[in-house]
């Protein structure tokens, strides 16, 4: 499996996953010419724009070390744009997390960072 292809499967458990646990889905793969934000979705009334990261080693740091300073920006700038585009959404209070899969197990639970990274 190519790495493109092991990351939309890792978008798409952690989609099914993240609704398994209550939050209520918006929308996947959220691009602009500013960033994307692979899922969006509410959790208790606050707008959730998740990073799924997946690796297969933890020699360069593992999944979660990977949201970069850099791409914590352009998801920030996404999700910017995404409320300047959907006004239904802007009286949410906003988080970012991270699903971060480290092992190519299929077993292999997410790892839930919640609120990772602000503004």
């Amino acid at each position: 499996m190519d790495r493109q292809t092991r990351g939309k499967d890792a978008e798409q458990k952690a989609w099914h996953w993240l609704i398994q646990q209550g939050l209520k889905p918006v929308t996947r793969n959220y691009l602009c010419k500013l960033g994307e934000v692979d899922l969006i979705l509410i959790d208790n009334n606050i707008l959730v724009f998740t990073e799924v990261r997946y690796r297969a080693d933890k020699r360069y740091g593992g999944a979660a070390n990977s949201v970069t300073i850099s791409k914590q920006r352009k998801i920030i700038r996404a999700a910017q744009h995404f409320l300047m585009t959907h006004p239904d959404f802007q009286q949410h209070n906003c988080r970012f997390d991270v699903i971060a899969f480290e092992t190519p197990s299929e077993e292999n639970k997410p790892i839930w960072y919640k609120d990772a990274f602000r503004l």
